[in-house]
């Protein structure tokens, strides 16, 4: 008997050997091929097992089929272990598929509000350019890849050319609240210095030629900085601001207040020509690069130190 538990257990054994060449190859049907094939090996080391032990002087047919329970059991519970790996290995990767998917939707949506928005920039309604400014802000706040382009475009928007009447009423109350907003948009998406890190990112500003009033980027993060021929009204406030690239303010001109106390350039910082006929405040201001005033002047400024 025996021996032919052990016979008839290699039998088992070789078929489910074959079973699995063929579940090796054959990809779709490979999960229920390796079931049949671990429900053999099972069944043929129970015999295997059994028998053997069956065939040892006064063996004992209970301590037998136990020892070759186990065996099968633990070739059972090995498939079970490598079932729930493939499981989690194939949740894995469906996690990671959607997760891409995701992504990309929200690169396709960001791509389509900031297409619109730009768009809509070209508006004649001021209420529409302002909702278009609000929109391109909101897209680099949730791609930050886009931060540098949106700010790109709002200096490009204050570089435009804006007709300033001599008679203040006469004034257009809806394109200054743009540009207003534009500015207002460009200090909130620079980074604070109060959040400096060697990781913070730096985004250039060029806003040559622009036409501003109550600009305000104090305490922000800049990498460039330029304001050639700029045109500063009202009251201006560069205050405490940390410049790692080269700043420009060739012949630009202040017809206001300019406050740029502890302003940090890491780099150059050119004032050749600038002129300003209001009050300037300059105080602690630290230069680490290249600096120029050649041609400025500053009629009752704080002088620079």
């Amino acid at each position: 008997m025996w021996l032919a538990l052990v016979i008839g257990g290699g039998v088992l054994l070789l078929a489910a050997g074959v079973l699995a060449l063929v579940g090796l190859r054959r990809s779709d049907r490979g999960s229920r091929l390796w079931l049949g094939a671990t429900f053999l090996v099972a069944t043929g080391l129970l015999a295997v097992v059994a028998g053997w032990l069956l065939g040892e002087p006064g063996a004992n047919k209970g301590e037998a089929l136990k020892t070759g329970g186990l065996a099968a059991g633990a070739v059972v519970a090995l498939y079970a272990l490598w079932i729930n790996d493939r499981k989690r290995r194939t949740d894995e990767q469906r996690q990671r598929l959607e997760s891409e998917r995701a992504e990309h939707d929200r690169e396709r949506v960001a791509d389509e509000r900031f297409a619109r928005a730009v768009d809509l920039l070209g508006s004649e309604a001021g209420q529409v350019r302002v909702g278009a400014l609000h929109v391109l802000a909101g897209v680099a706040r949730s791609r930050p890849e886009y931060t540098q382009t949106v700010l790109d475009l709002f200096c490009a928007y204050l570089r435009w050319p804006f007709e300033r009447p001599e008679d203040p009423a006469e004034l257009d109350r809806g394109e200054q609240q743009v540009r207003l907003t534009a500015q207002r948009l460009i200090a909130d998406l620079l980074p604070r210095t109060a959040d400096e890190t060697p990781r913070t990112p730096r985004y250039d500003l060029n806003l040559t030629g622009a036409d501003l009033e109550y600009f305000d980027i104090s305490e922000r993060v800049i990498g460039e900085l330029t304001m050639r021929y700029c045109l500063l009204r009202e009251s201006n406030s560069l205050w405490g601001c940390h410049i790692h690239g080269d700043a420009w303010f060739t012949a630009a001109k202040c017809f206001g207040i300019l406050h740029a106390d502890d302003v940090v350039f890491e780099r150059k910082a050119w004032f050749s020509g600038f002129t300003a006929t209001g009050r300037v405040r300059m105080a602690r201001v630290r230069y680490l690069g290249p600096t120029k005033f050649d041609g400025s002047q500053f009629p009752g400024a704080e002088q620079p130190r």
